[in-house]
């Protein structure tokens, strides 16, 4: 049974963690990122029973007649993200009883199975179940984003994190076609605002997180 001391409740918005076991490079590169993105969009639609490796061997024509066919009932709303080598944040809204749980055990189990097809290797890739935390205060919310969008530069795997491909960024930023993510009324700033929102913080969480690298147990990047 997948028992949390916090229960996870709908219309609730939640900060969402996964990392590899023992910090294992999950994602090496592109084709790996975009495997995840896409498990994210699609099963976060309730409607949506396939396979991914089913639903992929299936004509491209057909495969835009299912998407089209999803209704726009949804386990949860993606509100945020950002794909790391070993780990995954997620900002989520849970619509559905269990969305949350349903959401994350879809997407995380079909790319264990994905991953260890593709790289030839055996048994979990995940650490245990994943983490959660209520975001309780729009304001925390807002900042939960910014830090979830800098992830990629505390961690040094970019200067610039629009370099940095796997994440909400551009979404926010109005800088891509691509949508995933569901913020109208959550995030009350401009794209022009919320990227100087973003930067002019980059440099002082790069030294943060040094500092919390020593205080809490590796939660972070």
């Amino acid at each position: 049974m997948n028992y949390r001391k916090d229960p996870l409740v709908n219309n609730e918005y939640y900060h969402i963690f996964s990392r590899s076991i023992a910090k294992f490079i999950v994602f090496n590169d592109a084709e790996d990122y975009s495997r995840l993105i896409e498990l994210i969009k699609l099963y976060r639609n309730k409607d949506f029973y396939y396979k991914y490796s089913a639903f992929k061997k299936l004509n491209i024509s057909y495969q835009k007649d299912i998407i089209d066919s999803l209704s726009n009932r949804r386990l949860v709303e993606i509100v945020a993200y950002c794909v790391m080598p070993t780990h995954i944040h997620l900002i989520l809204k849970q619509i559905e009883d269990d969305g949350i749980s349903k959401f994350m055990s879809k997407v995380l189990n079909s790319y264990t199975r994905y991953f260890n097809t593709r790289h030839h290797r055996k048994g979990p890739l995940w650490e245990g179940h994943f983490r959660n935390v209520r975001v309780k205060v729009d304001e925390q919310l807002l900042h939960l984003t910014r830090y979830i969008h800098l992830n990629t530069t505390s961690a040094g795997l970019v200067k610039n994190p629009l370099d940095w491909q796997y994440s909400s960024l551009p979404e926010f930023l109005e800088e891509t076609e691509s949508k995933i993510c569901s913020f109208t009324g959550l995030i009350d700033m401009k794209p022009i605002k919320y990227r100087k929102f973003v930067f002019d913080q980059k440099d002082y969480q790069r030294s943060l997180s040094i500092i919390k690298s020593h205080l809490i147990d590796n939660y972070s990047c």
